[in-house]
């Protein structure tokens, strides 16, 4: 990760979801230094490795929900495709 993201950023981007504190795939993405689609695509391949508990994708009235609540800035800014979000643990297991 790189070293100038402060941890006001990180918690401002952390919203809640089904009762979970989760973070998007495109924030964590951004965090990481990769684009969304191939953290997306990694994902996918290691589907074992990422219980229910760990990552779940959201669906459209959830989005709807957070775009209406300003969590997320509009549909545009997820570039076409559902979320998957990311609860701590799964954040831990894409290090």
């Amino acid at each position: 990760m790189d070293g100038s993201i402060v941890q006001g950023e990180i918690s401002s981007k952390i919203v809640t979801l089904r009762g979970q504190q989760v973070m998007l795939d495109r924030d964590l993405a951004e965090l990481y230094g990769v684009k969304p689609i191939r953290l997306r695509e990694q994902v996918k391949r290691n589907s074992e490795r990422f219980p229910s508990d760990f990552l779940f994708q959201l669906n459209e009235n959830e989005v709807e929900m957070k775009v209406s609540q300003n969590a997320i800035p509009s549909k545009q800014h997820l570039g076409g495709a559902l979320p998957y979000v990311f609860t701590e643990e799964g954040i831990y297991m894409l290090c």
